[in-house]
């Protein structure tokens, strides 16, 4: 199984510079877990810069994927590692997620970088940038 993390999403929506590093997880969505934290973030990042349509749309592509709710063990379990691992609430969520279904996280959030079970892709710059 394979998890994306927001902004792995928003490079592949964005058709940024490692949005093919993002490809083969995101184009599986039999293999592809979502958290739903991961849609509330790139939903409210696409509709404060895009609006609503383009926020919809990208919700609808990410839907293809199993979507995994915030419940009990996951909260529990991301409190865990965001201790122990010092992660950020929403990526303790993601990782916990990823964890409780044996699951690949898929990143390029540094926040991310060396732990088990990820694999990361340092952000490139933009061409235009």
């Amino acid at each position: 199984m394979n998890l994306v993390d927001s902004f792995g999403w928003l490079e592949y929506f964005a058709d940024g510079p490692n949005a093919d590093f993002f490809a083969p997880a995101l184009e599986n969505s039999d293999q592809l877990l979502v958290p739903s934290i991961c849609i509330l973030e790139v939903f409210r990042h696409i509709l404060r810069r895009r609006g609503e349509g383009p926020a919809l749309s990208a919700v609808s592509a990410m839907q293809q994927g199993r979507v995994v709710d915030l419940d009990a063990p996951v909260a529990m379990t991301a409190a865990r590692l965001g201790v122990e691992l010092g992660l950020p609430l929403a990526d303790s969520v993601i990782l916990a997620t990823a964890r409780l279904n044996e699951a690949i996280v898929w990143t390029q959030d540094a926040d991310f970088k060396g732990i088990r079970g990820v694999k990361y892709k340092p952000k490139r710059p933009s061409p235009s940038a």
